[in-house]
């Protein structure tokens, strides 16, 4: 499946879509990463990291300082190489300037992580030429997809903490 060729159902991926960009992906820059070794975004980071991805941490309060031995930057327009996909740790409404710089920085990807949606930014990212994936997180995909979860039986996509009730 394509994006330029398909329309993208954003409710239900093809996991020949979601695995096509993490095949093709060598560099994340990670909007919203996080110092903090108990935030969702660096536990994502580390693992990507341990999977031969490049992760770029962008958070214009840390700035200049570094995250997993990465450099910090402001924004997107400062990172100094080429990204490959925007990995959005921001809140929907946050979406569409940095879908404005996604584009503007010739990103191919834009992912929105778990709980993350905006069409409109979707729509125009497309348009643009980018792939999107929303309300997912490229950790849990890359394990799920290389069956490194399912072997654990977490192969729902979703992490929940609430035991499970037998049937």
């Amino acid at each position: 499946m394509s994006a330029t060729l398909d329309k993208i159902d954003h409710d239900n991926y093809n996991d020949d879509y979601v695995r096509g960009i993490l095949r093709k992906t060598r560099v994340i820059a990670m909007v919203g990463a996080s110092p903090n070794w108990n935030r969702p975004s660096y536990f994502a980071m580390k693992y990507l990291q341990q999977k031969g991805y490049r992760v770029i941490p962008v958070n214009p309060k840390e700035a200049g300082n570094e995250i997993l031995g990465e450099k910090v930057y402001a924004s997107l327009s400062d990172i100094p190489v080429k990204v490959d996909m925007v990995d959005c740790f921001r809140a929907s409404a946050a979406i569409p300037p940095i879908t404005d710089e996604a584009i503007k920085i010739g990103a191919k990807v834009l992912w929105l992580q778990l709980g993350v949606r905006n069409d409109d930014a979707a729509a125009k990212a497309e348009a643009a030429g980018l792939q999107v994936v929303m309300n997912r997180c490229p950790k849990i995909e890359f394990g799920r997809l290389s069956r490194e979860i399912g072997w654990m039986g977490v192969n729902t996509r979703v992490i929940n903490s609430k035991r499970q009730s037998r049937i």
